[in-house]
């Protein structure tokens, strides 16, 4: 009697791949938590700049 060895994984996705792929989502998701619990401060400094009337110019 010969034994035959069967190679071939199957038509569904096998465990391992799963497996990295919700391993994959939880950092995405554990990064964007961690990244959204950082407060940086606005800007308090008011940026104005004055433009005289002589910089404009009309177009017809």
């Amino acid at each position: 009697m010969q034994f035959t060895k069967n190679t071939s994984r199957g038509k569904f996705l096998g465990l391992g791949l799963v497996f990295k792929i919700l391993v994959a989502i939880f950092i995405i998701i554990f990064g964007f938590m961690l990244i959204n619990q950082i407060n940086l401060p606005a800007p308090v400094k008011q940026i104005e700049k004055i433009l005289p009337n002589e910089n404009f110019k009309t177009i017809k």
